[in-house]
């Protein structure tokens, strides 16, 4: 990952008129009806704004190009407008977006004029008022007037958040990198929570009414216990009938998840497989800023807060003589903590370091901080937004939804929890959550005082989080840090039996089982290079922009076609490199070697990493003479046949057990520097 983030950026130093452009397009594209809704271009200009202070791209460029991207994007959609009228709101795609024309529509009638300068920096609307601007007749002077003035204060505002950003990744020095990769997914799965979220609460409830009509007319055919509880449930007459629908939606699809995880752990299956590759991934991109951020969140999730919220919550509701709710609350809780471990103590599965935690929180499945806090936080939004407005009901949400997630992410990228155990605790204490809220829903809510129950709540929350953090915060940074998991073993040892605690064959990000890994090298991968090109290897060719065009061309060459670089338990190839086969096929073909770090190193005087690689043949094909494709062929015998006829110190070693096959022998090819 790391090195993709350099090569997009040595890129575009060289290439600095590229990104200029981009942000010119990207700032017009968000000014364009439906374009500017799907288009990411705020993201990607802030992400572009980072590399000034790194000297890659210049500030005044790029905020010319970003101000005129916005001018010329509004007044295109704003020509639009004036041309068409309303006979451009039939067309499609607009015509699928009646309601988001409407909210537009209202809102430019609401603030005038200032309209245009205030949708530039709103979201949904932002695309679709320039365009009803000019369909409402409003006068071209003073649309460019306010478009221009918007423009001149949106760019800055984009642009200088990325600029002080990449100069406080500067300071970070060789941790800005890391730290960098570690926000971007952070963003991307914040983003992907938010977007969850709010589709859930704006399309899938009303997407149920059908069917709770349906099932609700079903019921009410027969006169059995069965039928008059669903009729009960559904009753048009209760303002939650629709709420209830979709928590039995999610608790079925809860409920089918946790087991469907529960059966991969327990057989091994390719979700448990991709277990290692994302904790290689994130353990690769940990820093020392990255770690103190995530203990501090791990901690705001620990059993001393969970108590201290619990408790506090709890007495809440018996001030408020909600003698009900009271005791839902301390079952929901409670039981998911209780239930979480016992299915721990029957599972018991180690956690990826053993020794992080002593007797029942050694075990891994489910992750209590997942679990529990899924419950907690959920049922108290659960509570809360029952008597708040809609509008607010979104925030209450997304705020209990993004601390349920960071919690749970930062047992993944500390190393506590593999994926899987993070996916089962949540799909339990969403199950639990939901069933309790089906059970607590059958009868009139109690009045609990919602926005005083969210200040004693949020309360709770900082003063007993902060105190944990302040209490634990330097045991856990030791307790958490990063351990190495090289081990080191005699290169006699190796060449024995020990190459067979390495993987037998290749595992991907989804934890399918790909192609064998039939060679190993003990060494450093210069002398390996050195070896390699005496015998006709040559390194692959990079991927960067240009090269990898070669994938939607017919070229012949075989070795001009970048090499797709696979995933191996969440590790990127080190090195790859490619040779011409010895085939009379008509297709073009290759050998490619991809080399992948492993965690063991061999001494023999002086210790020398030890590395695995894959070796095949990939057949180059020019479909129509339009695009090309690559074939990996079946056989991997012949390819490690070829490439053992680079090493003087090489042997073939069998696997025990393994059964020949015709695609592999079962044998490896183990080498070591002469």
């Amino acid at each position: 990952m790391a090195s993709l983030v350099s090569s997009v950026i040595d890129w575009l130093s060289a290439h600095s008129h590229i990104a200029y452009l981009a942000v010119f397009l990207l700032a017009l594209s968000e000014s364009i009806p439906m374009i500017g809704v799907i288009v990411p271009g705020t993201a990607v200009i802030l992400a572009l704004g980072a590399l000034v202070p790194s000297g890659v791209l210049v500030l005044w460029p790029l905020l010319a190009a970003a101000t005129s991207g916005a001018i010329v994007g509004d007044g295109v959609s704003f020509w639009l407008g004036h041309r068409y009228h309303r006979e451009i709101l039939g067309r499609w795609p607009l015509n699928r977006y009646p309601e988001l024309i409407e909210r537009s529509e209202a809102f430019f009638k609401r603030h005038g004029d200032k309209s245009v300068f205030i949708a530039r920096f709103a979201p949904g609307v932002r695309a679709f008022v320039p365009l009803l601007a000019g369909m409402l007749g409003m006068s071209v002077r003073r649309f460019y007037a306010v478009n221009i003035a918007s423009a001149l204060v949106w760019a800055p505002s984009h642009i200088l958040p990325g600029v002080i950003a990449g100069a406080a990744f500067g300071v970070l020095g060789q941790a800005a990198k890391p730290l960098a990769i570690l926000l971007v997914i952070l963003l991307a799965a914040g983003w992907v929570t938010w977007r969850l979220v709010r589709w859930t609460l704006r399309r899938v409830v009303p997407l149920l009414n059908d069917g709770i009509a349906l099932m609700r007319s079903w019921a009410e055919t027969r006169d059995t216990w069965l039928r008059r509880s669903i009729a009960g449930l559904l009753d048009p007459e209760r303002s939650e009938a629709r709420v209830l629908a979709l928590m039995l939606v999610l608790l079925g699809g809860a409920a089918w998840l946790f087991f469907g995880v529960l059966e991969d752990v327990i057989n091994g299956d390719p979700l448990v497989l991709a277990d290692d590759a994302i904790y290689n991934i994130l353990q690769e991109v940990r820093t020392p800023a990255g770690d103190a951020i995530m203990i501090g969140i791990t901690e705001l999730g620990d059993t001393r807060v969970v108590v201290a919220v619990t408790a506090i919550v709890f007495l809440w509701l018996l001030w408020r003589r909600a003698w009900r709710t009271a005791i839902f609350w301390l079952v929901a809780v409670a039981g998911a903590s209780t239930l979480n471990t016992v299915i721990k103590v029957s599972l018991h599965r180690a956690r990826p370091d053993e020794l992080l935690y002593s007797g029942w929180s050694a075990f891994s499945f489910p992750s209590g901080h997942s679990t529990t806090n899924m419950v907690l936080y959920g049922f108290l939004a659960f509570l809360i937004a029952r008597e708040l407005r809609p509008a607010l009901q979104l925030f209450v949400a997304l705020g209990a939804a993004a601390l349920i997630f960071l919690i749970a992410f930062s047992r993944l990228y500390l190393g506590a929890h593999w994926f899987s155990d993070v996916v089962g605790g949540a799909a339990f204490g969403s199950a639990w959550l939901i069933l309790l809220g089906l059970f607590y829903l059958r009868r009139p809510a109690e009045r609990i005082g919602s926005p005083a129950l969210l200040v004693a709540a949020s309360a709770a929350l900082l003063l007993a989080g902060g105190g944990n953090i302040y209490r634990s915060h330097t045991t856990d940074v030791e307790r958490y840090a990063a351990k190495s998991a090289t081990q080191i073993t005699a290169v006699a040892d190796w060449w024995a039996t020990g190459w067979q605690r390495l993987p037998e064959r290749r595992i991907d990000l989804t934890g399918e089982v790909e192609e064998p890994l039939t060679f190993q090298w003990a060494g450093g991968l210069p002398d390996l290079q050195d070896v390699l090109q005496q015998y006709g290897w040559r390194p692959s060719t990079g991927w960067t922009p240009v090269t990898a065009l070669a994938w939607l061309t017919a070229s012949t060459d075989a070795a001009a076609v970048p090499v797709v670089p696979l995933f191996a338990s969440g590790r990127l190839p080190y090195l790859t490199f490619v040779r011409s086969a010895d085939t009379t096929t008509a297709a073009s073909s290759r050998l490619v070697l991809r080399l992948w770090a492993t965690d063991l190193e061999v001494t023999n005087g002086q210790i020398v990493p030890l590395w695995i690689g894959s070796v095949m043949e990939e057949r180059i094909y020019h479909p129509l003479s339009l695009i090309t494709l690559v074939s990996t062929q079946p056989d991997f015998n012949a390819p490690r046949q070829v490439l053992g006829q680079s090493f003087e110190r090489g042997s073939l070693v069998s696997r025990a057990g393994e059964q020949p096959s015709n695609e592999w022998d079962g044998r490896v090819l183990l080498a070591q520097k002469r």
